[in-house]
């Protein structure tokens, strides 16, 4: 069974950083779409950052700059590398893994919470 497991939350000061982790088991990470997502109270879920089984990166416009997602294939995680943090990006980070095939396959890790607040 896919299980993906995030870590490295906490709270920050405004201007600080922190690294997200997510470890993934029973994914090739070749085959899948990995990337976090973010929700804060009362708005919806978006798109933080993803990477493409080929290593393709996409970014937020709201985080690029700032934010670096990566991968370590041999190790089978996830990071993501979050600088000049802003209390913007206050919200629940969540892991997700993606694969576009018939059925396609989506799987999410329980999410991670990260406050940026003096």
């Amino acid at each position: 069974q896919v299980q993906l497991v995030e870590s490295g939350g906490g709270l920050v000061q405004p201007g600080g950083s922190l690294r997200l982790s997510c470890a993934a088991s029973r994914i090739i990470f070749s085959s899948y779409t990995m990337a976090w997502y973010r929700q804060a109270p009362g708005k919806q879920r978006e798109l933080v950052a993803s990477i493409t089984g080929g290593g393709t990166t996409n970014y937020a416009d709201t985080v690029k700059g700032r934010f670096t997602i990566s991968r370590d294939i041999a190790k089978s995680t996830m990071s993501l590398q979050m600088n000049s943090l802003e209390p913007e990006d206050t919200a629940v980070y969540y892991c997700n893994a993606k694969q576009f095939t018939f059925p396609p396959r989506d799987y999410w890790g329980q999410g991670t919470q990260v406050t940026v607040s003096s």
